[in-house]
């Protein structure tokens, strides 16, 4: 049976993979994916055929490795963070739905929520959201309810794709909307290149970060802290229940 695997990178470099997901990689005969992330890894599995594109061709992505699969190739697509969390793994059973014959295996991976609130403390100790700014897929309409009702429910929010040229005022109305429901100094963070070259970070406020969006682009990622959240020696805690 041919088999693809969708493989999960996590924030970037071998060595924040899983030895699940090196294993795969290992294995496969052809490596698929976005320009970047082969990049990423490309000189770690110097044997390895690579094919890759660049952005907003996804589908195009799946359907080669889904070509080189039919061949009788192992493959495997690379996704960075988590392949189920705003990764590939959903288009790629999407586009292989008429080939039941493929076999498709997800490896997961470090996602940029839990990479970095790692660095920045433990801000999404509790229940939390995941909510991309990016109206690429998801109409902005749609977008705003589920802030709204994140910010409603006092869920610890992350934030991706927050920032863009195109999307210059989009952070400052998520956070315009969940200053709705929340106080202007709940803690905030903004983790930039996680896992990477120039990675840092900043804790701040909801407030102070509603009004000062410019250093944030498509490499950083948001977090928004809930009622509960604090600093502790400049990282930031969301306690989870616990008497001291």
């Amino acid at each position: 049976m041919s088999k693809i695997y969708v493989v999960s990178l996590g924030p970037g470099g071998k060595e924040q993979m899983t030895c699940r997901a090196v294993k795969a990689l290992e294995a496969c005969d052809v490596i698929t994916g976005y320009n970047v992330y082969i990049d990423l890894i490309k000189d770690d599995f110097p044997d390895k055929k690579f094919i890759k594109n660049g952005m907003r061709k996804e589908v195009d992505r799946c359907k080669a490795t889904l070509d080189e699969a039919l061949k009788g190739q192992t493959v495997a697509i690379v996704s960075s963070g988590d392949a189920g969390v705003y990764g590939m793994a959903g288009i790629m059973h999407e586009v292989a739905a008429g080939h039941p014959e493929v076999e498709i295996e997800v490896i997961p991976g470090i996602t940029a929520a839990c990479s970095g609130a790692a660095i920045l403390g433990a801000p999404l100790i509790c229940d939390f959201c995941l909510i991309s700014l990016s109206d690429l897929l998801t109409p902005w309409e749609k977008i705003e309810k589920r802030l709204d009702c994140a910010a409603r429910g006092d869920f610890c929010i992350a934030i991706y794709n927050p920032r863009s040229h195109k999307r210059a005022d989009y952070l400052q109305k998520a956070c315009d909307i969940v200053l709705r429901h929340q106080d202007g100094d709940v803690p905030a963070g903004i983790v930039h290149n996680i896992g990477r070259d120039g990675e840092c970070c900043e804790v701040t406020t909801l407030k102070e970060l509603r009004d000062h969006t410019e250093g944030v682009d498509m490499f950083s990622t948001v977090f928004i802290g809930n009622s509960q959240s604090k600093v502790i020696n400049g990282k930031i805690v969301t306690p989870r229940g616990y008497h001291l």
